[in-house]
């Protein structure tokens, strides 16, 4: 009775220390990094370039695997059906983390309970732009040719509910203009119809190439400080127009129930490539503010972002269902 004791006592002690002793061995094959975007996107570009660091930093293969489809919605489903042991991961984005779950009505997933944050990559804040034979050199501007002829002015963006829909609404509201949305199928058509002229404006997160090659003109930034990819280009609240934020953020994320000492492993493998080396040189390229942090830094943002973009979808009316 007393050997039977003993060896139950065992087995109890290894199934409690088996987490444990799994984490501090992880990883122990190739980790899978989901990114529900097509390739060849600026999602992708990060997506690659997270792989790459992690894959250096955790010494095993770290492969992009991309899942497009339903505005992310396709490959986040398929992400939350994966095992919790930190070995598939994904890139969460504000477009699908933050503004589907109040642009569908069914996205497959729960925004929170779903997901195990792991690590903050960068916040890349939209661009007030113009084209660049425009007359208009500041939001002021375009706020008083809005006002003289309201509905005139027309800004693209890359499609309902897409986070330059957001922007143009969000200026509509503080800035108390109409102005005419014109929806394209992605934000990359959109920006060639402003460097042509035929479209008046837009709000971009990946227009500061363009910007720096002269091809458009920059108004404002939409962020809390100026980008130092343009450095002469002043905020919106420096301008004196308050509440014009909008940004689009990438993070790392893993399954619902993913075991802490994974998930602390995982978060400072990425702290450390935002420090230096591909990934760090890679947002900083695309204009991104590089946000290092730590598993509870990056869930606190991520439902505070939750509670805004609520608000934004609201102030849209935009569905896509």
């Amino acid at each position: 009775m007393k050997l039977m004791l003993k060896l139950l006592s065992l087995l109890v002690t290894s199934a409690v220390l088996l987490p444990g002793v799994k984490a501090q061995s992880y990883p122990e094959k190739s980790v899978r990094l989901i990114v529900p975007w097509p390739a060849g996107g600026a999602a992708d570009a990060v997506g690659r370039a997270v792989a790459a660091s992690l894959t250096s930093d955790l010494g095993k293969t770290v492969y992009v695997e991309n899942i497009a489809g339903a505005g992310g919605n396709i490959g986040t489903q398929q992400f939350i059906r994966s095992a919790p042991d930190g070995y598939t991961l994904l890139l969460a984005t504000s477009s699908t983390n933050s503004a589907n779950p109040y642009l569908y009505k069914k996205t497959g997933f729960d925004p929170v309970k779903d997901f195990t944050p792991v690590a903050s990559l960068g916040v890349i804040p939209s661009v007030l732009v113009v084209p660049a034979a425009s007359p208009f050199k500041t939001p002021r501007d375009v706020i008083s040719a809005a006002k003289a002829a309201p509905g005139k002015l027309a800004y693209g963006s890359g499609g309902i509910g897409n986070s330059a829909h957001l922007a143009g609404e969000l200026f509509k509201s503080v800035a108390k203009v109409d102005l005419t949305h014109v929806p394209y199928k992605g934000s990359g058509p959109a920006l060639t119809d402003v460097m042509g002229g035929q479209l008046d404006l837009m709000f971009d997160t990946g227009a500061f190439p363009y910007v720096k090659g002269g091809k458009i003109r920059a108004l404002a930034v939409a962020a809390e400080k100026r980008n130092p990819l343009i450095p002469d280009v002043p905020t919106f609240e420096e301008l004196g127009i308050k509440g014009m934020i909008m940004n689009a953020w990438y993070g790392v994320a893993a399954p619902a129930g993913t075991p802490a000492p994974v998930v602390t492993k995982l978060n400072a493998a990425v702290n450390e490539a935002l420090k230096s080396g591909v990934l760090a040189k890679r947002l900083v390229d695309i204009g991104a503010e590089v946000r290092a942090g730590s598993p509870e830094d990056f869930s606190k943002f991520w439902r505070a972002e939750l509670a805004r973009y609520d608000g934004l979808v609201k102030l849209t009316g935009a569905t896509l269902d």
